[in-house]
């Protein structure tokens, strides 16, 4: 049985990791075009934050299964 609260953490701390990674990238190709969209950085690094949120659905290798904690 997944432990969802080990999830959630392990989760949420690559969709933050993605999150500024992206912001980081996208104000980067903007600065480097002028100026900085604010509202496309935004709205860029919340979408990946949902996908990577999404993704880590199918499963994460920090949370396998086939440790035998508590058994």
């Amino acid at each position: 049985m997944r432990d969802w609260k080990k999830w959630a953490k392990a989760a949420g701390i690559r969709a933050i990791k993605t999150v500024a990674q992206t912001a980081v990238a996208t104000i980067g190709t903007s600065a480097a075009l002028g100026e900085v969209n604010w509202v496309l950085v935004g709205s860029s690094a919340a979408l990946a934050g949902v996908v990577s949120l999404l993704t880590s659905v199918a499963g994460l290798p920090e949370c396998e299964e086939n440790d035998s904690e508590g058994e």
